[in-house]
């Protein structure tokens, strides 16, 4: 088994490992982040699937913690179709489960003041999100509308039962500029800024968030980095102390930062959207020393355990 080596100076001290294995039995489950750790979106990582059966072989309870903007049922079956056992999985929580359940259960003041009006930012070719069972009209009027809710990035919802329209990102720009002209809360069904495709990388909704704030707007993110998921995903391993509990992600912005602020201990893959930064070749172990350190004080905070990619 490959030892861990502590990276410890005046700026750095988190633990790089080479396989999961090396993880404390301390941890008792995982929160386990999907795009940039176990796939790429289109194919599984060279091990991921290994990596997961070891860590259920340890006794951990495994959760999906995503930030996709889809409901959660249907998370793990995806998985499953990459060739993941589905029987690997304690089960899965999505910010486009959170955003679903808070619309439909209007849990607080501000959601019960929301209005049912919204301007509706969707999916396309990737397939948009259905609010057909929630108490939300779509309109296609800035003026109309009450809220703005982000899924996706590519079409704007229309009324009635019409398809949604394909929009181009400087259009969806214009639109939120006139929602923050009028003071309209936006809410983030899926807060990543990009993620992997591929070999590449590609907008998503959490980008329209940033340019809302810089507008004036409000901005409500419904998943990592924000606690919302994290207080469910607790809930849903019946964990008190959520020191037991290690969140695994690519991100430092959501998976890493959302994981501090929650109490959790998290391992940075750093092979995911992150890899040109930290100076990791595709499938290959190193981590580079100096890009690693200059990523995380950019981010003004530190995993406690990276490792370049989720292998045995």
């Amino acid at each position: 088994m490959p030892r861990s080596r502590s990276i410890a100076c005046s700026q750095a001290s988190y633990i790089a490992i080479e396989s999961i294995r090396q993880i404390p039995d301390t941890y008792k489950a995982v929160l386990l982040d999907q795009f940039g750790v176990l796939h790429d979106g289109q194919k599984p990582y060279p091990g991921s699937i290994e990596a997961v059966k070891a860590l259920a072989e340890s006794g951990r309870k495994i959760l999906i913690i995503s930030n996709s903007s889809r409901r959660s049922s249907g998370a793990l079956g995806k998985l499953e179709k990459m060739g993941f056992p589905k029987d690997a999985f304690f089960g899965a929580i999505t910010s486009g489960e959170v955003c679903h359940q808070a619309l439909q259960n209007r849990p607080d003041d501000f959601y019960r003041s929301l209005g049912k009006r919204c301007v509706h930012i969707t999916w396309g070719a990737r397939g948009a999100i259905s609010l057909g069972d929630l108490d939300v009209e779509v309109v296609e009027s800035i003026d109309e509308a009450e809220f703005l809710l982000a899924h996706g990035t590519e079409c704007l919802g229309s009324a009635g039962d019409a398809e949604p329209r394909e929009a181009s990102l400087d259009e969806i720009r214009a639109v939120l500029e006139q929602g923050a002209k009028r003071d309209l809360p936006l809410l983030i069904a899926n807060p990543d800024i990009v993620t992997v495709s591929g070999s590449g990388l590609i907008v998503m909704p959490g980008t329209f968030g940033r340019w809302y704030k810089e507008m004036g707007g409000q901005v409500v993110l419904l998943g990592k980095p924000a606690s919302a998921i994290y207080e469910v995903a607790l809930e849903m391993l019946e964990v008190q102390d959520p020191k037991q509990v290690l969140a695994i992600g690519d991100s430092m912005e959501h998976d890493i930062a959302g994981a501090q602020a929650a109490g959790c201990d998290s391992l940075f893959v750093a092979g995911g959207i992150h890899a040109e930064e930290a100076g990791v070749q595709q499938n290959q172990q190193e981590m580079k020393r100096e890009g690693m350190e200059k990523l995380f004080s950019e981010h003004s905070t530190e995993p406690t355990f990276a490792i370049s990619y989720l292998q045995c």
